[in-house]
């Protein structure tokens, strides 16, 4: 009887080494390395481009609306550039683009963003409590935006219904009247109407007094 006791337990022995053994092997099998998923990034797809013809308008950020008087073609270090030269007429300053840099250019705004903006500028302006230099920061870069709401918000945010210099800052005027040039540049090319009849319509939109700027 001991003896069979003995075989007994020596065989429970060999069937727990055994399992874990098994357990071990399919363990080892399930644990095959990973390959390495290579995450590629995607390459941002070539936004197609806009072409503009000569006599086009449009409107360069920093300068407002320019004209394309003229595409040419240069050679620069064996590589074939072309580019627009561009027209600021109220700056007299042409600006040479290459056409693969064109997203700084945008094409002038519709008769219908004019109207929106037209009702910007009627709107109340956004009073702000922060500090002037960081509010003329703000304005800054909303001019330089390109964006014609934004100009047009500006405007309204800067306008004192008057040309009295005494009511607004230096600074103030300088940001209002850069503003007020770019939006009348665009409105003008767009509503194809005079200088006077332009002033007119953003004057009467914003409440300004109709008199002559003070010197």
């Amino acid at each position: 009887m001991g003896r069979k006791k003995k075989k007994d337990k020596k065989k429970l022995k060999d069937l727990k080494s055994k399992q874990k053994s098994k357990k071990i092997i399919s363990a080892q099998k399930g644990s095959v390395p990973e390959e390495k998923i290579e995450i590629k990034k995607i390459k941002k797809q070539p936004t197609e481009k806009r072409v503009y013809n000569v006599n086009d308008f449009v409107v360069y950020p920093k300068h407002g609306v320019g004209k394309i008087v003229s595409v040419e073609k240069a050679v620069i270090g064996d590589i074939d550039i072309n580019f627009y030269k561009v027209l600021i007429e109220r700056d007299k300053l042409t600006l040479t683009i290459p056409i693969n840099q064109q997203s700084n250019l945008r094409p002038i705004c519709s008769v219908h963003q004019v109207n929106k903006c037209i009702s910007i500028l009627k709107s109340k302006p956004k009073i702000k409590r922060t500090m002037w230099s960081r509010r003329a920061q703000e304005y800054e870069q909303k001019i330089n935006s390109g964006k014609i709401y934004e100009l047009a918000e500006v405007v309204k945010d800067l306008n004192k219904n008057t040309n009295t210099i005494a009511d607004q800052s230096y600074s103030e005027r300088q940001l209002f009247e850069k503003a007020y040039d770019r939006l009348e540049g665009e409105f003008k090319v767009v509503l194809k109407i005079s200088d006077e009849d332009v002033k007119k319509k953003m004057n009467k939109a914003l409440g300004r007094e109709e008199k002559p700027v003070e010197v």
